[in-house]
């Protein structure tokens, strides 16, 4: 979400948008981003349910292995994201 909010900016300030009718562009823009937004806070329960359940259903070492497991995963993801973030873009 920080990344969309960035873009919007960007391209708000860059005159990308026609003069003075960015508007209905903008909103509609955002009425299109509410499902995605739905999906991220169903993800994000779902995640705080999950690490709820593992507590339950794994001892405290087999906890502790899958979440240092995790957290390497979530940091390899945002190294590739950095990456993809940071790549050369082809002109257009």
């Amino acid at each position: 979400m920080d990344k969309l909010h960035q873009i919007i900016a960007e391209t708000i300030c860059d005159g990308l948008l026609d003069e003075g009718n960015y508007l209905p562009q903008l909103a509609a823009a955002m009425e299109k981003l509410e499902p995605l937004v739905r999906f991220v806070n169903q993800a994000d329960h779902l995640r705080r349910e999950t690490l709820q359940l593992i507590s339950r259903i794994l001892d405290i070492h087999q906890a502790a292995r899958g979440l240092l497991a995790l957290g390497e995963y979530f940091q390899r993801l945002r190294a590739l994201s950095s990456l993809w973030a940071s790549r050369p873009r082809e002109p257009a």
